[in-house]
């Protein structure tokens, strides 16, 4: 009966490491895309805001 516990009390506790990874998986996953997306928008916002005007700055004299 002792063994039947130890094996019983094995599998519950492996199967309590494997969902504690698939949470953390799960919440890497989401910090991932949460960052994927303040990049595009900070991106966005970077665009919207300073757009061009004409050829300013295309033109660099190196000889001054």
């Amino acid at each position: 009966m002792n063994s039947v516990t130890n094996v019983s009390t094995s599998y519950a506790m492996e199967m309590m490491g494997v969902a504690m990874a698939k949470t953390q998986q799960e919440e890497q996953g989401r910090q991932a895309l949460q960052l994927l997306d303040g990049a595009a928008s900070s991106s966005k916002q970077i665009q919207s805001s300073a757009p061009a005007t004409g050829n300013l700055g295309q033109n660099i004299n190196v000889k001054a």
